[in-house]
């Protein structure tokens, strides 16, 4: 059984670890806990599935979607059980933090960067279509910003010697900004860039081409939104922190 809170963090807990993953792990766990392998390791594994389920979308059509999409069910998966092991042999460390967060800089980037290549339709006879590999790339600076300006918060709070910032300091101080929060939290939109989310939509738009007779229209429609998501959500994402107390 998970320790109590785990699934209720805040902003520590996917909803796919709530939904259904965290019983997996489990079961996972009890394989894995008398072995030798490390939490560690288990962390570097799962980085490894993370950036396979991007390179696995250069795999045209339907299958390379779908291996990605299988993928960063393995990278969730690994997610997960690395830090329950990790807790049950008392083997944390800020070594296997900084490699979780690198992780999944890694992991959501290289799924995106992919799903440009794929709209770039390398192997095509009309040679490859570069501004969709650059709009992916835009897609996965994005993802990895607006993971930073979280993880800098801390990093600037440590070197002026303050202590870590409290959840409730994430909320703005203005009631404007405060109020379009809530409503972006209540869209979700912005989730869409991140690597479980983003998967299932590349799998999706997948799909759209197939019925539609096998080009990418809906693929490179889905890297023009993924793009624009993530790069309107670092800008608001920046000015809610610099919004909130975080920073005070």
């Amino acid at each position: 059984m998970h320790p109590e809170g785990v699934k209720d963090r805040r902003s520590g807990e996917h909803w796919a670890g709530r939904l259904y993953m965290r019983e997996v792990s489990l079961r996972v766990d009890r394989c894995l806990v008398g072995t030798r392998i490390t939490p560690n390791q288990l962390t570097c594994l799962m980085v490894v599935a993370g950036v396979l389920a991007g390179a696995a979308l250069l795999v045209p059509g339907l299958p390379g979607a779908l291996l990605g999409a299988v993928l960063i069910q393995v990278y969730l998966l690994l997610d997960c059980v690395d830090g329950e092991i990790a807790r049950w042999r008392g083997q944390t460390s800020v070594t296997g933090v900084y490699l979780d967060r690198v992780g999944h800089y890694l992991s959501e980037a290289a799924l995106l960067a992919g799903f440009g290549l794929r709209g770039a339709d390398l192997g095509g006879t009309g040679g490859p279509q570069w501004l969709w590999a650059f709009l992916g790339t835009l897609a996965a600076l994005g993802a990895v910003l607006i993971k930073a300006e979280t993880d800098l918060v801390d990093v600037a709070r440590a070197r002026s010697g303050l202590p870590a910032a409290r959840d409730e300091a994430a909320v703005p101080r203005s009631f404007g900004l405060a109020l379009a929060r809530r409503a972006a939290a209540a869209l979700k939109f912005h989730r869409l860039v991140g690597g479980v989310e983003a998967s299932l939509f590349i799998l999706l738009v997948a799909v759209g081409d197939l019925i539609a007779g096998g080009g990418l229209f809906w693929t490179r429609l889905g890297i023009a939104v993924l793009a624009g998501i993530a790069l309107l959500q670092t800008l608001l994402h920046l000015v809610s922190i610099l919004a909130s107390s975080r920073l005070r």
